[in-house]
């Protein structure tokens, strides 16, 4: 197998995904297509020279739908030679998407891929796609399969988180999204989304607070706490029979942020970026895939993330910077406390609480945003890992170089 090595990293800001927000007149396509247009004029890359672009999208439909993958390719000017697809692991989709590039230069089946991810949630709603496990009573019932926001109180309720450990950690979030916003920290790899006529439509995350409090925090009412009562709760219950009921503690603040936002990651072989002059940021080391109980839904990541340090031949204490979505909060505490990870050491430039969750392009974004710090600190080695829909979950370890 041959190493596979990063040699680029863009994204997007995140705009806030709801209509007003600076994005939400920016199609899609064109969110892609500005990632492959950075991509290319950074690196001044002969684009007939990659093999493929792999996009992850949760929502493929309406304006994400018809392979939004190949349609940007086309869309940023792009040579034909390249092909495109995308592909759907729910949140995790655009992590995965790097370890499937990652796996095609590894093998030797291709010498450079683009793998990156987008999501328009202001103009395309999560799960407007439907599916059996949102629209069919029968699959939902035989299965126990609850929204993601009760599964996330679910998960608080039986690990025994507060309210206040949930805000107390968005907070966090907040604080060190602000800092590493106001020192630059997230500009090497952020690209500024303009209109057609050339002006900057948004050049910074546009959701972060960093005049948050606790005290705000704590005055936001429970979001699933209306919907849980509608049935799921009894589901929950029926399949974790030792609770008496589920304490609802997540709120619009310390869950994530609805937003939009695109990415894209060069990878490939030594042979390509020799020939290309283009020198490699890091190598993708291991990778993992898993799934968990589909109910709780969101601890896929730890089985994961196991996978991906067994291959690697790495134990938890190892790994120099850890990046863990945050989805909810309840999904990056019981993560650090099954590692046992320093939080000094996870998501030290906040997360998807306080920049938001672009879901199919948040794996790519958490890619370039951990090598830009690997790089800054000098450190060797990261993870990054998402849950996922059904109990899926995805990780990935790179190597700075």
């Amino acid at each position: 197998m041959k190493a596979a090595y990063i040699y680029d990293a863009v994204r997007t800001p995140r705009g806030k995904g709801k209509i007003g927000g600076a994005l939400y007149e920016t199609k899609p396509i064109d969110l892609l297509a500005a990632t492959f247009k950075a991509l290319a004029n950074r690196n001044q890359l002969p684009t007939e020279k990659v093999g493929d672009a792999i996009i992850g999208c949760v929502t493929p439909v309406d304006g994400q739908g018809y392979n939004i993958g190949k349609s940007a390719l086309l869309r940023a000017g792009w040579a034909n030679e390249v092909c495109g697809m995308q592909i759907n692991r729910y949140c995790t989709s655009g992590l995965e998407a790097v370890n499937l590039a990652a796996l095609k230069v590894a093998s030797d089946a291709l010498a450079l891929v683009v793998a990156g991810g987008v999501e328009s949630m202001s103009q395309i709603p999560i799960a407007k796609d439907g599916g059996a496990l949102i629209n069919d009573p029968e699959i939902i019932n035989q299965l126990l399969y609850l929204p993601q926001g009760v599964a996330a109180d679910l998960m608080a309720s039986l690990e025994g988180f507060t309210r206040e450990q949930l805000d107390e950690y968005a907070l966090l979030s907040h604080q060190r999204a602000a800092h590493a916003q106001r020192q630059g920290y997230f500009n090497n790899s952020m690209i500024s989304v303009k209109d057609r006529n050339g002006l900057i439509l948004l050049h910074k995350d546009e959701i972060i607070r960093p005049d948050t409090t606790l005290e705000q925090l704590f005055r936001l009412r429970p979001s699933f706490r209306q919907l849980g009562r509608m049935g799921y709760e009894a589901m929950a219950l029926q399949k974790y029979p030792e609770l008496e009921e589920i304490n609802y503690v997540h709120t619009a603040g310390n869950s994530s942020g609805i937003v939009d936002g695109a990415a894209a990651i060069l990878i490939g072989n030594a042979e390509i970026g020799n020939q290309l002059g283009l020198h490699p940021r890091a190598k993708i080391k291991s990778f993992g895939a898993g799934s968990d109980d589909p109910t709780i839904m969101l601890t896929g990541n730890i089985p994961a993330t196991q996978k991906a340090l067994n291959l690697a031949g790495m134990r938890a204490e190892d790994i120099d910077l850890w990046e863990c979505n945050e989805a909810f909060a309840a999904v990056v505490l019981k993560y650090q406390q099954y590692f046992k990870i320093p939080i000094e050491r996870l998501n030290v430039n906040g997360g998807a609480i306080a920049m938001g969750h672009p879901l199919g392009a948040t794996g790519a974004i958490l890619v370039g945003t951990l090598l830009d710090e690997l790089e800054r600190r000098n450190l060797s080695t990261g993870l990054i890992s998402l849950c996922g829909g059904a109990g899926m979950g995805v990780a990935t370890i790179i190597e700075h170089i």
